[in-house]
């Protein structure tokens, strides 16, 4: 069954596009995060522009999150403080983020600037995510115990000036680091079309070191607002979300998602996050594959220029 994307200018398949909605909402309801950096590297193997796959892709992350931290709001594992402080850093990075993305597409590098980062952070995150399961799951199988976050103490962080004391992750820190975190994610949420759990969750436990219960929920409220801010803009000023592509998205995802919840009781922790590292890898590794073949059409003839 095809369908015509109005902003993406081409036809594709609806069951397609909801069946990759549907997954990658199941992989975010089992891992706790946005899906951002799953779904925009699908998008672009399936064709679809990489300017108008980060800009559709925020609808999707804003309805896996929204239903996420609502979750979380109930069991009171959200640190609205410390979100406040990090949705003020985020704001200012989706208005850089932006800026930089309106600037690649007028020199026409948006594309491989995508490509590039997705490529670069995918495979450094993927890694690193990969050696600490494995670390925790040997822990694991020795009959020892690994504290995650707990692993070294950061006192040049503590030593950091405008300290203020957050009561939810029992914590008294400078307002700095949650400040330069959230604008990180922000910009990277603009550029790349992510919510940004990826980087926020683990800045949050081992540099922040705030307990677990409550890192997944402040992080997914302040993906909520960061990223439908940065869909409004991409909207407004590059004209880039499909709302046909991302209807279809948002209810797939929402229905995966349900299903991913339930999955997620069923593994252990170390498992989940040894999955969803070889995940990060694989995508980063096959965008990478792509960048250095060669295309099937070596010529063709596009139009480059920005939507107006």
């Amino acid at each position: 069954m095809q369908i015509y994307l109005p902003i993406a200018e081409m036809p594709v398949n609806v069951l397609v596009i909801f069946g990759m909605g549907m997954t990658v909402g199941f992989l975010s309801g089992m891992f706790g995060v946005g899906g951002g950096f799953l779904m925009t590297p699908l998008l672009i193997f399936l064709g679809i522009p990489p300017a108008v796959a980060v800009g559709t892709q925020s609808t999707q992350v804003v309805a896996s999150s929204v239903t996420g931290a609502i979750a979380h709001s109930k069991r009171g594992s959200i640190d609205f403080k410390m979100g406040g402080i990090t949705l003020a850093g985020g704001i200012a990075g989706s208005v850089s983020g932006i800026f930089i993305f309106r600037l690649l597409v007028k020199i026409g590098q948006i594309d491989l600037a995508i490509s590039v980062i997705y490529v670069v952070f995918l495979t450094i995150i993927g890694a690193l995510m990969m050696a600490e399961s494995v670390r925790a799951m040997l822990a694991a199988r020795a009959g020892q115990s690994v504290a995650i976050g707990k692993t070294a103490h950061h006192s040049w962080i503590h030593g950091l000036p405008l300290r203020m004391r957050f009561h939810r992750s029992r914590l008294y820190i400078s307002v700095i680091p949650p400040i330069a975190i959230g604008f990180f994610v922000g910009m990277l949420s603009a550029i790349m079309g992510v919510g940004g759990g990826f980087i926020m969750i683990p800045g949050m436990i081992y540099l922040l070191r705030m307990p677990t219960s409550v890192v997944i929920g402040t992080s997914l409220f302040q993906i909520v607002f960061v990223t439908a801010l940065t869909g409004v803009m991409h909207s407004v000023e590059n004209q880039t979300v499909d709302a046909v592509l991302g209807f279809i998205l948002v209810v797939g995802g929402v229905i995966g998602a349900q299903y991913g919840v339930r999955a997620a009781s069923r593994l252990r922790g170390e498992h989940l996050r040894a999955l969803l590292a070889a995940l990060v890898l694989l995508m980063g590794l096959r965008l990478g594959w792509a960048l250095i073949t060669p295309p099937a059409d070596l010529y063709s003839i596009v139009d480059v220029a920005p939507h107006s």
